[in-house]
């Protein structure tokens, strides 16, 4: 791993980069083009990258990790925010100028057999990207400059595995493959998305070993996506945790894995499995799914899931619905016949911190306070009745007014950055 010193350059620099996906729900919203909702896969992430760093992005599936290794090599465009190499504006280039960039800009995708053209050789596939850069002035320079790439990432006589096809190597010879392509044009940069998480238990340690040894030799510069927080402790010097498009909390190995901030941060690492049979299974992990990226929460968007949220979090009436949902799953036939005669179409509630939630047909809305008020003395600890600020009676249903919610910034800690309100300066 790199030391990252106030010496080290930096090499890309990232601001406010957002890349949403329309979501064309409708005929009309297909033929016009707009209308439809947007999944927000990274919204307005900021970040530094050192020269001769390993960056780990980590997070669940759904958190945009892929999306924004893929926005910082130009493979997806963004929607708004600013790529900077080295200076230089990348986001928004057309392709004609963002094309000899590339080579500066690599990448190693999760799926080695998927990522190889199976009808090449090793030779042609590494000597097609020394042909599209010009990077070799002839066929005998471009042999040799193949010959030592396959021999720093051992694939190795060299004489055999140049002629050899995708389909002839293993699940790790292929990686090594994708790896030595990735490397021959001698690139800043390389996005490894995943690239172990195929590859049989006894060969990944093999391969994260060897990007290193790469490092080493060619100053190179990892970010490295992956959900596996034990592979990103061995391999990465800082390590920024992802939820749903944002960076939730950011900092070096030693800061994350020992004094983690964010509470996401701590159930990712407390479920990171020992092999310690007398160690019980964490029970206190975060409850329910990732929410639709393309309606997330008000405010923090972990606020649902999280164990330690409080008013100011961004409680919704989506909140409110869920919880009422958790309860009558759990509620025998009457006690739900009874509760959910109570309350009218809940499908129809607005979103938003304050609504009014409908009565049952022919209910007194007094009847449906009251039910409030017993669910809460119920569980009084149930985080979401810290953001309710009122619950009044209207002539057909209950008023629900909730705290407003804040958005969390990333705000500077003992070291690391976290997007969390417990701390946010006074």
């Amino acid at each position: 791993m790199t030391a990252i010193t106030e010496a080290t350059k930096t090499l890309m620099e990232i601001r406010d980069l957002q890349v949403h996906f329309a979501l064309h729900e409708t005929f009309k919203s297909r033929i016009t083009g707009r209308g439809g909702r947007a999944v927000k896969a990274v919204d307005g992430v900021s970040f530094d990258l050192e020269e001769g760093e390993v960056l780990g992005l980590v997070g669940e599936s759904g958190s945009g990790k892929t999306t924004l290794g893929r926005a910082l090599l130009g493979l997806v465009r963004p929607t708004g925010g600013s790529v900077k190499l080295r200076g230089e504006e990348l986001a928004g280039l057309p392709e004609r100028q963002l094309r000899p960039k590339r080579r500066h800009l690599q990448m190693v995708f999760q799926d080695p057999h998927a990522s190889l053209n199976p009808g090449m050789t090793l030779e042609t596939a590494l000597a097609h990207p020394l042909q599209i850069h010009k990077l070799t002035s002839g066929a005998a320079e471009t042999k040799a400059k193949v010959r030592e790439v396959l021999e720093l990432v051992n694939l190795s006589p060299v004489d055999q595995f140049s002629y050899r096809l995708p389909g002839d190597l293993s699940g790790g010879q292929k990686q090594r493959a994708a790896i030595a392509r990735a490397i021959i044009t001698s690139p800043d940069l390389v996005v490894a998305d995943e690239p172990i998480s195929m590859l049989d238990m006894s060969v990944r340690a093999k391969i994260l070993d060897l990007m290193i040894d790469l490092k080493k030799r060619l100053g190179l510069t990892y970010v490295y996506v992956t959900h596996d927080l034990a592979s990103a402790k061995f391999f990465c010097d800082r390590v920024a945790i992802m939820y749903l498009g944002r960076i939730v909390e950011i900092g070096t190995v030693e800061q994350i894995f020992n004094d983690p901030k964010h509470p996401y941060t701590q159930a990712l690492i407390r479920a990171i499995p020992e092999p310690d049979p007398t160690k019980a299974l964490p029970r206190d992990l975060p409850r329910g799914e990732v929410p639709d990226a393309a309606a997330p929460p008000l405010g923090c968007s972990f606020h649902p899931r999280c164990p330690k949220a409080f008013g100011p979090c961004g409680w919704e009436t989506r909140d409110l619905r869920s919880i009422l949902d958790e309860r009558w799953t759990n509620a025998g036939e009457e006690a739900y016949t009874t509760e959910r005669g109570l309350f009218g179409d809940l499908e129809k509630l607005e979103i938003g911190h304050e609504a009014v939630v409908p009565a049952g047909s022919g209910r007194d809305p007094s009847e449906l306070v009251k039910m409030l008020e017993e669910i809460r003395a119920e569980d009084p600890d149930e985080p979401l009745w810290k953001g309710v600020k009122d619950i009044q009676p209207e002539t057909h249903g209950v008023r629900v007014t909730f705290e407003p919610g804040i958005d969390p910034e990333l705000y500077d800690t003992d070291g690391s950055r976290v997007a969390c309100l417990l701390y946010k300066p006074e």
